[in-house]
């Protein structure tokens, strides 16, 4: 895309599994973007609803994308942080933003599992979200991460600063 990605509208799509720091970098993305960032587990927390509830999850997620389609439309980027497990439904958000006209990038947080273990049941013993290592283990049975050739589908991330580098490019791997 010829425009200059600083001022372009953007979404971005946070790829990864629990605790693997997309809200860190969602908070300074959002930030250096102007963007507005949708978290569905602060906004679960915010409204006393069970974070397990997969039904008020996907209603929460849809009422999200319908807001996100009007803010990109309005020339407001978006950050989104609800992990995106699933190619498909990548593709699906990666497609509409672009009919919308706007640039999409995909970050994808990757660190090893035992660390994403440890951070998840740190969380759990300082009172956060009560994810086990059960759960761990359904979720990384059931999350496709994106390849080499789906990420290349993507534009790249805005260059910020003297050095032009791309921000937040130190937290991902993969």
């Amino acid at each position: 895309m010829k425009q200059d990605t600083k001022k372009q509208t953007r979404l971005v799509l946070l790829c990864g599994l629990p605790a693997s720091g997309k809200t860190t970098l969602a908070r300074e993305l959002a930030d250096a973007y102007g963007a507005v960032r949708l978290n569905p587990d602060e906004w679960e927390l915010a409204l006393g609803v069970d974070p397990f509830d997969e039904a008020f999850q996907a209603r929460l997620e849809a009422a999200f994308w319908d807001l996100t389609q009007r803010l990109l439309a309005l020339g407001t980027s978006v950050v989104l942080e609800w992990g995106f497990w699933a190619r498909s439904e990548r593709d699906e958000k990666r497609e509409v933003a672009r009919r919308i006209g706007v640039a999409v990038e995909l970050r994808f947080l990757n660190p090893p599992y035992e660390e994403l273990v440890r951070r998840v049941l740190a969380r759990h013993s300082a009172g956060g979200i009560a994810i086990t290592e059960d759960h761990m283990e359904r979720y990384r049975r059931a999350f496709e991460p994106p390849t080499d050739e789906e990420l290349r589908l993507y534009d790249p991330a805005a260059k910020h600063g003297a050095s032009g580098r791309a921000f937040g490019a130190d937290t991902i791997s993969s």
